[in-house]
This record gives C-alpha cells, sequence and structure tokens, in this order.
C-alpha cells in the first residue's frame, strides 16, 4: 500500500502490494524493453522514486539530453556491455590470472567505454547532466588494442601473442604433421586381417592413434586408447607413435605454460584499473538505462514534468495517459487536471467501465515515474508535487487466510493511511466505502475524507456512493469530477470533467441489458426522492454541457471560417496595393518621359531664338523674349525634379477632388482627357472621342471642362462635329491585359482585341501580363506584337512592374 523512496529488503508487504497494484513493474519492463545490454535492463528494473526533488530533477534533464542525441542520430548505440563484475572482484586478488572469457569481456568493455565517450562528446547537443557518467567512462587504447591482438573472435588466444608462443605451435605443426604422415604409412603397411577399411588416424584421449580389428591387436602392441561401440575396432597407439606423441605432449604443456604467462601478464596489467573499469561498467549501465528511458519518452512523446518542491505547489496535469495503455499502442484519451494548493482531494464518481480505476492509477504511475527519472506520457506544462509517500489501495483486497473480508481489508488498510500519511503523501484509493452498507460506508468514507482533506497533499478517490457526492458544498478542499459518458449510446467517452459529479446509469444500462421496463420503473419509484432530485439536477447539467459543446464547436468552426476570409481578404488587399503601386510607377515613368520629351521641344525652341536674337543683344524686345525663353526652360526642370522627387506638378494634384460621375477627367501622363460615365469601387468608366475606357481612380485627374474639350478637339477643329455625326463602337478599353493560365494557341485571339482597343483610345502603354512560367506565353505574345504594325516596340517589365513575367508596349507616336 505504502511506495517508499527505496526498493529491496528493506520494503513492506503493503509496499510491495502497492507495487503490484499500480503495475509499476509492468511499465519498467515495458522500459527495459528498449535497453541495449541485461545490464541495462536490470537497471531499469530496479528505479525507485528518488529521494529529493533535486536529484528528481536532474535525472529528468539526464533522459532529455539523451532525449535529444537520440532524435538527432537515431540509430546511434551504445555497443556490447558485458557482465565482467566477477572478473573485476577476482582482479582485487593479488596473483589471480582471469580465463580467457574474462580478458576477452574487459577488451569489449574498454572498446565499448571509450567509443561511448568519444560519440558523447563529439555530439552537438548540451549534455551538462550527462557530464557525471560520462567521466566515469574509462579510455585505454593501448591495453585495449594489447587486449584485441591476443585473441581471435573465437576467443581464442593467436599464435601472435608472443614470440616464444608463436614458435613452439610452429614446432606442434610440424611435428603432428610428421606423426600422421608416418602413421599413415604404417597403417598401409598393415595386412588386411588388422586393418580397417577406410580408417584413417585420428585422435583418442589427446594421443593419435589407428583403428584396427580386435584380433589384430597383439599384431600391432601399442596402447588401447577407445573402442567402437560395437567393441570390434579398437583405437590403438603403436609403439611406433609413443615417444613422437610424447614430444608432441611435452609441446603442447609448453603452450599452456607460455599461454597462461599471456594471460597472468594481461591480468596483472589489468589490474590497478579494477576500480575504474567497475565504475566504467556502472556508467555504462546507467547510460543504457537514461537510453532505454529516452526511447520510451521519445515513444508516447511526453515532456518532462516540472517538480515542485516537498509540500508546495499546485497539481496540474496536461494531456496525462496512463503508460501502460500508450504502450500497448492503443488510442488512449488523454485527461488534463489541475488542483490548487488548498484543493488536496479529488473525488472521481460515475458508472462502471468508465475508466475511473485507469485514471486512479494513471495518477499514480506519472508521479511514480517522474519521481524515478523516467519522463510520463504527458504533456508540456505538467507540475507535480513531490511526494516523499505514495499509498494505493485498489481491487479486493479480502484474505481467507486473515479472515478479512473485503470491506474489513479496506477499512485495515484505510486506518494506516490515517496513521502514515502527511502533507507529501498521494493517497489512492478506489470505491472507497463499498462492500458494505450504502449508507453507513458513506458515512464512514465522508469522515476519512474529511480527516485527509487536510492531512494528505492529495487524495484521490473513486466511488459509486451518492452521498459523498455532496462533500463538496461542506469543504472547499474536496472537488468533485467525473468521467464523461455519452448517454445516448450509454459508453464511456473517458474525458475527465473538473467540478461535476458523474452519474451511475445503473437504471439505463440495465433497461440496455434487456430487464423489462415494467421492472426499471418499478426500481426507479425505490429510489429515493432526494437520490432522483440529484440525479435529475446532474442529467440536465449533461445536457446543458452537451449543448455548449455544440455552440463552441459552431463558433470555433465559424471562426475559423471568418480567419480564412480574413486572410483572404488581407491577401487580396495586398495584392491590389502592389497592383496600385505598380501603376503608379508606371504612371510617373509616363510623365517624366512626357516632360523630357516637353523640355526638349522647349530647349530646341530656346535654341532657335537665343541664335535668332544673340546679336540683337540691346535690344529690350529681343531680351525679353530670350528672357521668357530661359525661364519656360527652367519652369519644365523644375517640374521634372518635382515629378522624380514624388512632389505634384501642376495637374497632378494629390489633393484633387474625388471623382463623381459627369466629371471631366485626364488620363495621368498623356492628354487623353474623358467624361466619367460610372464609378466601380477603384475603378472608373469614362468616354472619350466616343469610347470608354476602364482606370483606376488613381490614374484619373480632374480637369476644367474647358480643358478637356480643349482637348477633345483635334487639328482642324472638327471633333466635336464628327462626334455628334458618327458614334464611335463602344469597345472595352484597358491599359493592363492578363494572359496567365490562357494555352499558347489561344494568345493572339485574346491580345489583339487589346491592341485595338489601346490604338484607338490612343494609350500611351499597354501592359501585357503572362508571367513567366516556362517562357512559352511570353514567346508567342512577343511573336504577336513582333509581327503587328502598329506596334513601335515593346520591352520586359522593370523589377516594379513584374519583371519578364511582363511585357510592355509602348504606343511612342501617341
Amino acid at each position: 500500500m505504502h511506495t517508499p523512496q527505496t526498493r529491496g529488503a528493506d520494503e513492506t508487504a503493503l509496499a510491495s502490494h502497492a507495487r503490484v497494484v499500480l503495475e509499476v513493474d509492468r511499465v519498467l519492463d515495458r522500459i527495459a524493453a528498449h535497453a541495449g545490454s541485461d545490464l541495462g535492463a536490470e537497471h531499469v528494473r530496479r528505479l525507485k522514486p528518488l529521494p529529493t526533488p533535486e536529484r528528481a530533477r536532474a535525472t529528468l534533464q539526464s533522459v532529455a539530453e539523451m532525449r535529444g542525441v537520440l532524435q538527432r542520430d537515431p540509430g546511434w548505440s551504445l555497443g556490447p556491455i558485458p557482465d565482467v563484475h566477477e572478473a573485476l572482484a577476482k582482479l582485487g586478488i593479488e596473483g589471480s590470472v582471469l580465463e580467457i572469457e574474462s580478458l576477452v569481456a574487459c577488451s569489449v568493455l574498454l572498446r565499448t567505454s571509450r567509443l561511448a565517450r568519444r560519440d558523447l562528446e563529439a555530439t552537438s547537443v548540451d549534455l551538462p547532466r550527462l557530464q557525471g557518467p560520462l567521466e566515469r567512462l574509462v579510455s585505454k587504447r593501448r591495453l585495449e588494442k594489447r587486449l584485441g591482438a591476443t585473441f581471435d573472435e573465437a576467443a581464442n588466444v593467436v599464435d601472435t601473442a608472443s614470440r616464444e608462443l608463436g614458435r613452439i605451435r610452429r614446432s606442434l605443426r610440424g611435428r603432428r604433421s610428421e606423426l600422421v604422415e608416418q602413421l599413415e604409412a604404417y597403417a598401409r603397411a598393415l595386412p588386411d586381417r588388422v586393418r580397417v577399411s577406410d580408417g584413417s588416424v585420428t585422435v583418442r584421449a589427446g594421443r593419435y592413434c589407428l583403428p584396427i580389428r580386435r584380433e589384430g591387436r597383439g599384431a600391432v602392441g601399442g596402447i588401447v586408447h577407445d573402442e567402437s561401440a560395437t567393441r570390434r575396432t579398437l583405437f590403438v597407439e603403436p609403439p611406433v607413435a609413443i615417444e613422437p606423441m610424447n614430444e608432441i605432449r611435452e609441446l603442447e604443456i609448453d603452450e599452456a605454460r607460455e599461454v597462461h604467462r599471456i594471460l597472468r601478464a594481461l591480468s596483472d596489467e589489468l589490474r590497478p584499473l579494477s576500480e575504474p573499469l567497475l565504475n566504467a561498467l556502472d556508467a555504462l549501465c546507467e547510460l543504457d538505462s537514461i537510453k532505454a528511458r529516452a526511447h520510451f519518452a521519445i515513444s508516447h512523446g511526453g515532456t518532462a514534468p516540472a517538480l515542485e518542491d516537498e509540500g508546495s505547489g499546485h497539481y496540474r496535469v496536461v494531456e496525462g495517459r496512463h503508460p501502460l495503455l500508450v504502450a500497448t499502442g492503443e488510442d488512449v484519451v488523454p485527461f488534463d487536471l489541475e488542483l490548487g494548493e488548498r484543493e488536496s482531494v479529488l473525488l472521481v464518481s460515475g458508472p462502471n467501465a468508465g475508466g475511473k480505476t485507469v485514471l486512479l492509477k494513471a495518477i499514480g504511475l506519472i508521479s511514480i515515474l517522474g519521481q524515478s527519472g523516467v519522463i510520463p506520457p504527458i504533456g508540456p506544462g505538467t507540475r507535480l508535487p513531490f511526494f516523499r509517500s505514495i499509498f494505493a489501495v485498489i481491487g479486493d483486497e479480502q484474505s481467507i487466510e486473515a479472515s478479512l473480508s473485503t470491506f474489513s481489508a479496506q477499512v485495515r488498510n484505510l486506518a494506516m493511511i490515517l496513521r502514515d500519511a502527511d502533507e507529501a503523501s498521494l493517497v489512492l484509493i478506489d470505491e472507497i466505502g463499498a462492500a458494505t452498507d450504502p449508507s453507513e460506508g458513506g458515512a464512514l468514507a465522508g469522515a476519512a475524507l474529511q480527516r485527509l482533506a487536510p492531512q494528505a497533499r492529495l487524495t484521490v478517490v473513486t466511488t459509486h456512493l451518492g452521498s459523498l457526492k455532496g462533500l463538496a458544498a461542506e469543504n472547499d478542499r474536496i472537488v468533485n469530477a467525473s468521467l464523461e459518458f455519452d448517454s445516448v449510446v450509454l459508453e464511456p467517452t473517458f474525458h475527465l470533467v473538473r467540478d461535476r459529479p458523474g452519474r451511475s446509469y445503473a437504471l439505463e444500462i440495465a433497461a440496455r441489458l434487456g430487464l423489462p421496463p415494467s421492472l426499471i420503473e418499478e426500481a426507479r419509484d425505490r429510489v429515493g426522492t432526494e437520490v432522483r432530485a440529484v440525479d435529475d439536477l446532474l442529467r440536465d447539467l449533461e445536457n446543458a454541457q452537451a449543448e455548449l459543446d455544440v455552440t463552441r464547436d459552431s463558433i470555433e468552426s465559424r471562426n475559423a471560417e471568418l480567419a480564412e476570409r480574413e486572410a483572404q481578404w488581407t491577401r487580396r488587399w495586398a495584392e491590389l496595393e502592389r497592383r496600385e503601386a505598380e501603376v503608379e510607377a508606371a504612371a510617373r515613368d509616363a510623365t517624366e518621359r512626357y516632360l523630357l520629351d516637353a523640355r526638349r521641344d522647349v530647349e530646341r525652341a530656346i535654341a532657335r531664338l537665343e541664335d535668332r536674337y544673340a546679336a540683337a543683344a540691346s535690344g529690350d524686345d529681343d531680351a525679353t523674349t530670350a528672357g521668357a525663353a530661359r525661364e519656360a526652360r527652367d519652369a519644365v526642370e523644375r517640374a521634372i525634379r518635382e515629378s522624380r522627387d514624388g512632389r505634384p506638378i501642376p495637374g497632378h494634384a494629390p489633393d484633387s477632388p474625388p471623382l463623381r460621375p459627369g466629371m471631366w477627367v485626364r488620363l495621368r501622363g498623356t492628354q487623353r482627357t474623358g467624361r466619367v460615365i460610372e464609378l466601380r469601387g477603384r475603378r472608373a468608366i469614362i468616354e472619350a472621342k466616343g469610347l470608354r475606357l476602364t482606370a483606376k481612380n488613381s490614374d484619373l485627374e480632374p480637369v476644367e471642362p474647358g480643358v478637356a474639350n480643349a482637348g477633345e478637339s483635334d487639328a482642324s477643329g472638327h471633333a466635336a462635329e464628327e462626334r455628334d455625326s458618327v458614334r464611335q463602337p463602344e469597345i472595352p478599353v484597358q491599359m493592363e491585359i492578363d494572359l496567365r493560365g490562357l494555352r499558347v494557341d489561344e494568345i493572339e485571339s485574346a491580345l489583339l482585341p487589346a491592341l485595338d482597343a489601346a490604338v484607338v483610345a490612343d494609350l500611351p502603354w499597354l501592359r501585357i501580363i503572362h508571367g513567366k512560367g516556362t517562357g512559352a506565353l511570353r514567346s508567342r505574345v512577343r511573336e504577336v506584337l513582333s509581327s503587328d504594325r502598329r506596334v513601335p516596340g515593346f520591352r520586359s517589365g522593370s523589377t516594379e512592374e513584374g519583371g519578364t513575367g511582363v511585357t510592355v508596349v509602348e504606343f511612342q507616336g501617341s
């Protein structure tokens, strides 16, 4: 029942029972499966809650650091970790010699230790919490290489381990080969009655022998070392082989002596490192355990909780899940739970199979794992108090041997909890007050919870007793909660709802399972008035909550739709502003070109005047004329400077009155004038010389009717008369055409009407948008323009105009 901060022989039976009912060991087994070695897995299984919040926080941080390493390099591993505890303990005995297998294991340990330290020190992840085990790792490359050069993959001492060993083994191979050849020749010389057909030289009891028939034993002599299963064949070392075999045996003894010397030398070299190697082994086991916990954290995607100091802090779990359910890969409904410092009892009610016990265990496991240095399956923002002790009463704890019923066992455990729980305790009780008379059980449970409220840091209990649901109104430390249940399909949703007790749904479930309706109604009548009133109130609350959920979902959907529309309008507005800026830049360029042309005309006129009156400097009229010419040139240059600086020029005042139908306007940068027929938002329809044009409002400037009429007259002064006599067809005119999305064979039919309208309307330019893409549309546009005699020239758009995705036609003759 009580989970202390140590695990071992001092654990009580109740503490072991708590680990069983909370299934702590099953969770640790799941985590241990991620370890790369048996020692690392065992380290995981021995995990226990750490004694202080500081140590628990540091261990959680080390797991988070290792998770960063694995996320950057998912395939990284520590390498094999051999169990050399006995070998290292033997090294502590002076003069002891390790066996070949132990020395090979020490070689593997040295290599794993060195590579682990190299890899972790080379990583770009900051590892302050892993520095402790890293510093205990040993790196002895020379000794590691010597051990590796002494043994082969089959754990045999190689010939090159020493010169003497190489010499001995060469002699052994030579003498053995000679003896085999000698025995084969001897066997061929034996008579058929003695020799075994297809018999060959073999080894028995370490001696070279020949197989012979039993009846030929006297003819061969020598020493019998073995016989066949049928006893018809004897394996005999003939006299000719005894002396050579003795020499081979002496060489074998020399070989064993040299091998033992090599092993003793290596053991002596390892002896001073026995303690550092033991520390390195423990560090590797710890790192493997941390790596297993990091893999577990990656698998469920949880984050390390913030652990408060003992006896303080709020309780807040975000997206908590039961670790075992997560490990099975099932879809788990997470729970959120937050309790203030004064809220110390959570009373969870609701129907059977609603998930109350799973929630209870999940709360206990999340705290135990977090305090044991395991990142539980929780979300960011989780803050947990640090519990010194955890009590758990879950399941049927009756004992026939102890003559205890379920209720008696629960009462006994409850008495121990009331005796031992303190301000740093977590208490978990499943179905408190059950297995006895509901009224008495409820009264006893209520009194116990009132006592535990100020005594324990957090008490979480589950119950079906309706009388306990009103405790929250009596004590502000007690909080009701329930796991949501779908009243329509009568199935749990497993969503934790705070501040609302749950209904049992017993009668509804019974009706669903087939009990007669009349029986259900009779049972309903037998339920007390007060219980029915509470049940009706809870039903009304559930219905109201369902309506609120529907309304909330509708509002969220509507908000998402409005946000998308706002984003669309924002994009459209940005595009319009960009297009407007492009048109304004184009208009300014046209105005500058117009002024430059005007300046050239003025300069030519001034030059003619200056040449004409240069010789008549004393004539007042002549001087006045020359001065006026210079003033005209200065005015033109000033207008050009103002246009470049973005200041207003005549006819382009930014404070012009707003456009309205009937107003006379001029197209900026041209002498084209017309009358506003209709306004359409940012665009206006104007009539000029019998044609209707569409232009942006920013491209138009108001002019006096007299100026407009003058602009409307042609050279012969008969424009108005012609306009009255011949009505021109209405051609929609725009200074820009967008061909994106068309096929190449559709370009000409779309572009020619736009050129016709631009020429008839005497536009200064036409901007053709075809996009960049593969360049096919641009090539076709330029083919059409090059073959049209009305197009004096064209160019690619400037950066502000759209670059190579735009072609600008310039009607210089306009």
